[in-house]
This record gives C-alpha cells, sequence and structure tokens, in this order.
C-alpha cells in the first residue's frame, strides 16, 4: 500500500478510525488498538478514550500485535470477559456484523465471523483461550493455529452483514470501495 495500512484512506477515513468507529458502533468496549508502523502518527488519528498499545516487535508479523493487544486487555480493571480483535485491513466489516459476534460474549467465547461457511474476521476470544491463543500467536499467523479445528470454534455467519475482503494493494481496496454502500454526506 506504500504506507502502513491505519494510515490509507476510504471515503476521506483513515482505515484506522473506520475500524476503530466500527468497532465502538458495534458495542464494543473499551477499545484498545496495537500499533507498529508509524505508531505516532496513527495514534495521532485516534479518538479520545481509545487505548494504544505499541507493539515494539511488530516487524516479527500479526501474532506480535495480538500478544500485545491480549496483554493490553489483561491489564484493564476490570478484565472483559472476551476480546473482539478486528484488523485494519478489513474495511468492509460493519457494526452490525461486530455486534452480531459480540453477542456471544463470555469468558468461553471462541467464536469467529464466517461469510458464506468461510471462517474470516472478526473474531470472539473469551479469556480462558488467552493463553492458548497467546502461546500460538507466532509470525504473520495471529490466532490462525489456535482456532483451525479448535472444536469449541463457533462460526457465526456475517455474510448478510458485511464484506470479509481484506485489502493489500491499492487495486483491492478500489475494488472493494466500489462494492461498499456509499457514506451518506451529512
Amino acid at each position: 500500500m506504500g504506507r502502513p495500512k491505519a494510515l490509507v484512506r476510504l471515503d476521506g477515513e483513515p482505515l484506522v478510525r473506520r475500524a476503530v468507529r466500527v468497532l465502538a458502533d458495534g458495542g464494543c468496549a473499551p477499545l484498545v488498538v496495537v500499533v507498529g508502523a508509524a505508531a505516532d502518527e496513527v495514534e495521532r488519528l485516534l479518538p479520545a478514550g481509545v487505548r494504544v498499545v505499541v507493539a515494539e516487535d511488530w516487524g516479527e508479523g500479526m501474532g506480535a500485535s495480538l500478544r500485545a493487544g491480549l496483554a493490553a486487555v489483561e491489564g484493564l480493571d476490570p478484565v472483559p470477559d472476551a476480546a473482539l480483535v478486528h484488523l485494519v485491513d478489513l474495511p468492509g466489516v460493519t457494526a452490525a456484523a461486530v455486534a452480531r459476534l459480540a453477542a456471544s460474549a463470555s469468558a468461553h467465547s471462541l467464536a469467529r465471523a464466517a461469510y458464506d461457511g468461510r471462517p474470516a474476521h472478526p473474531v470472539l476470544l473469551g479469556q480462558a483461550h488467552w493463553p492458548g491463543v497467546r502461546a500460538a500467536a507466532t509470525g504473520d499467523a495471529g490466532a490462525r493455529g489456535y482456532l483451525s479445528g479448535h472444536p469449541e470454534l463457533e462460526l457465526v455467519e456475517c455474510g448478510d452483514l458485511a464484506v470479509p475482503d481484506d485489502v493489500d494493494t491499492p487495486e483491492q481496496l478500489a475494488h472493494l470501495a466500489q462494492r461498499l454502500p456509499r457514506p451518506h454526506p451529512n
């Protein structure tokens, strides 16, 4: 993308702000954002009240960010029963999809959004699963190894609510932008 994805804009809005808005509108609180590349610049884009955590080892991949985020969530007072993990490069995920997934939040939750039956993001991790997820979160795999084939994993269908497309190139972002509903002028 030529710069950190968090700073990329869709309809004039940085992807990090869009992700935070979707989480908040979906009922998630408190909000924790893990930053790595361009951390100071990304942090300046965030609304007040969002807790920012720097993954110092962000260059290792998604696993480092996931470990940093879970450590930060464990440090909250009170510690929430579950964490909903969302990625900045999924701008087609909606607040409605977040809310549907978050509705089953408990300390033992292990759920992920599915689109036409295919597992994707966001992911809901009850605190009983945090140690296992942290141990499995290496490189760019994040929680994939922990979730893959886990007997407690529940897929929550969200294909009627969101578009799960990952955007890694300007072309993918432009293609997704054509498929999303356009924002209404205020």
